[in-house]
């Protein structure tokens, strides 16, 4: 715990100056670090964000996945379920995305526990990285093509 503390830097490095007997465990101490650094407006804030995320227009099922994963993490103390985390995040899916993967699950991709849905939605996300050869549109595609055709 001691050696943790020295990681710490800037505002966060003031909780070496304060007396050890205010934290004895873990516990102690995060509670301590989330009060001063983690307001609840904050908390509230990514909470409700996280309630509402939505699939943008033209994001794939793994940019959805990585932006979804990635605003969770920024508040690890949200407590939420998992769960409800999965429900919306599914909620939040594109029709298309969502059809794909209630078909992947062989169902209804709600019917799964948290851990194999959670599962079957990173697979089928890596499978929807986007590479350079796809990120190119419909019109830049139909130009090559007729290049190569007056040659």
């Amino acid at each position: 715990m001691k050696v943790f503390l020295f990681s710490l830097d800037g505002a966060a490095k003031d909780l070496l100056y304060l007396q050890p007997v205010l934290f004895n465990t873990w516990r102690d101490m995060k509670r301590m670090f989330l009060e001063k650094f983690f307001p609840a407006s904050r908390t509230t804030t990514i909470r409700k964000e996280i309630y509402g995320i939505r699939q943008q227009y033209g994001e794939t099922l793994h940019e959805y996945w990585e932006r979804f994963n990635k605003l969770c993490a920024t508040c690890p103390h949200h407590q939420i379920s998992e769960q409800l985390l999965i429900q919306y995040f599914y909620e939040g899916l594109s029709m298309m995305d969502k059809s794909m993967i209630d078909a992947a699950s062989g169902g209804a991709l709600m019917d799964k526990t948290p851990p194999v849905a959670r599962h079957l939605i990173s697979n089928m996300a890596s499978n929807t990285v986007r590479g350079p050869s796809q990120s190119r549109m419909v019109n830049e595609i139909g130009t090559t093509a007729n290049q190569r055709l007056e040659n």
